[in-house]
């Protein structure tokens, strides 16, 4: 065999911002970031306003910034994140990412001011600042989404609520139950979630800038203004976490999510079950299913089914990126890039599915005469033995009788035997006002709070600061 006593193939390089860097590596390490980065774009240029706004007021002579530079920057930031929202604004190869898209398209328009731009900042806190205001209006815009689908699972809940439905566990027949109970269940379970996606939230609602590569900086930056400017509850306090907390926010908010998809999941299963036609409880919406390529008739539940594998995505996004950061050492890592894609990626399947789950349950029918020609003896045995208990039989005597005479319970009444269930919870005993409540007062909050951070941000962007 000849061996090739040619050198090995070079690579070219390219000149970036960073320094020049060979094409095989800038294309490696710059990952999908070009294009997940087009959802930064606007968070990015808002860090940057408040950055700018902040370092002009810095006690320098002269200052890095005059008042009629400050407005110079700041107008070019909102013009470009007006062009990012038209999709008229592009990443390069070369950028590697939106912060230096942006300090590039800065610097093309107004020459040494863009350049300042960086001044005591790093794309370590710069990126982490990016993904919780990302972080922010996502929680905030997904728990009213959620708040919207818990109300709509209520709503139904009340109409329905005097329509029998057998509860069942293992899948089996077990206990009278309602479809007011079984629709309230998942309502409650959403109110819940929220209870998390509010908790993260808050721990979310820290601003890092400021921390630069994590170590601070030797100018007297003020990141309480920063904070404040980008409509932040307060900034994250020591430096170095500022920058640890890189993609374990991003994995609470996830995880948060990952609840609500589970929520999500089960509601689809059942639904998927009890509209079979071997149940008929339910009829989905037909423009909600898709049909086949060969079977005229069939409507399939696709969308439900994606539910339940989007479910496990989401799961899987959380846990992938706490992964990520198991091993990590202290300081920033170049790890931490790789959790961008499942957190971006993982909230907006979450809140795509509290989207669709809505109008399917507003259409949703409901066939009382088949849920009621569902109910067999033994449905009724537990509460039999119920009665047998409270009239002095011991209960586990009656439990034994009622086992062996299960076909005496077949003139029972489904309506009659919910009718019974009327503590607080049961399926006749439900404060649809209460859980109502909770829903309006989530969606509310959730309203009053971003309303609040959209205004802190358009105050920023024209400079009433």
């Amino acid at each position: 065999m000849k061996h090739s006593n040619s050198a090995p193939a070079t690579h070219s390089s390219r000149e970036t911002t960073v320094g020049r860097i060979d094409a095989l590596v800038l294309e490696y390490t710059a990952g999908r970031d070009r294009e997940l980065d087009r959802q930064l774009v606007e968070a990015d240029c808002v860090g940057s306003a408040a950055h700018a706004v902040m370092l002009a007021r810095l006690p320098l002579q002269p200052p890095l910034f005059t008042k009629v530079e400050l407005r110079r920057v700041i107008a070019e930031l909102d013009a470009i994140r007006r062009r990012a929202s038209r999709g008229d604004f592009e990443i390069t190869a070369v950028d590697q990412d939106v912060h230096l898209a942006v300090e590039r398209a800065l610097t093309r328009r107004l020459g040494d001011l863009g350049r300042r731009i960086h001044t005591a900042r790093s794309r370590n806190d710069q990126v982490a600042v990016d993904l919780r205001l990302y972080g922010k209006r996502q929680l905030l815009e997904a728990m009213t989404e959620a708040a919207d689908l818990a109300e709509t699972l209520l709503v139904f809940a009340r109409r329905h609520a005097r329509v029998p439905m057998v509860g069942r566990t293992h899948q089996q027949p077990a206990m009278p139950s309602s479809v007011g109970l079984w629709a309230a269940a998942y309502a409650e379970s959403l109110l819940d979630d929220l209870l998390l996606l509010r908790s993260v939230h808050e721990l979310n609602d820290q601003c890092p800038l400021g921390a630069a590569a994590g170590f601070g900086t030797p100018l007297p930056v003020d990141r309480a203004l920063t904070a404040r400017l980008l409509g932040f509850a307060r900034p994250t306090h020591t430096s170095l976490h500022a920058i640890h907390a890189r993609g374990k926010i991003e994995g609470a908010i996830l995880s948060a999510f990952g609840q609500v998809m589970l929520t999500a999941s089960r509601l689809a299963q059942d639904l998927i079950l009890y509209s079979m036609p071997e149940f008929g409880y339910f009829s989905l919406p037909k423009e909600f299913g898709t049909g086949s390529s060969i079977m005229p008739q069939k409507n399939n539940p696709d969308a439900l089914e994606l539910v339940r594998a989007r479910c496990a995505r989401v799961l899987a996004a959380a846990q992938v990126t706490l992964e990520i950061l198991r091993a990590l050492p202290g300081g920033y890592n170049r790890d931490v890039q790789e959790t961008k894609e499942p957190f971006l990626e993982g909230i907006a399947t979450a809140r795509a599915t509290l989207r669709i789950l809505r109008p399917l349950i507003a259409a949703l029918r409901v066939h009382p005469d088949r849920l009621r020609a569902a109910f067999t003896p033994e449905v009724f045995a537990a509460d039999r033995a119920l009665e047998l208990a409270v009239s002095g039989v011991p209960f586990r005597e009656a439990y034994r009788r009622v086992k062996d005479e299960l076909g005496a319970l077949d003139q029972r009444n489904p309506d009659e035997a919910i009718a019974h269930k009327t503590h607080p919870g049961a399926p006749l005993g439900i404060d649809f006002n209460a859980l109502l409540d909770r829903a309006r007062d989530a969606r509310r909050r959730a309203t009053a709070d971003r309303r609040a951070f959209d205004q802190a941000i358009e105050r920023l962007m024209r400079m009433e600061t």
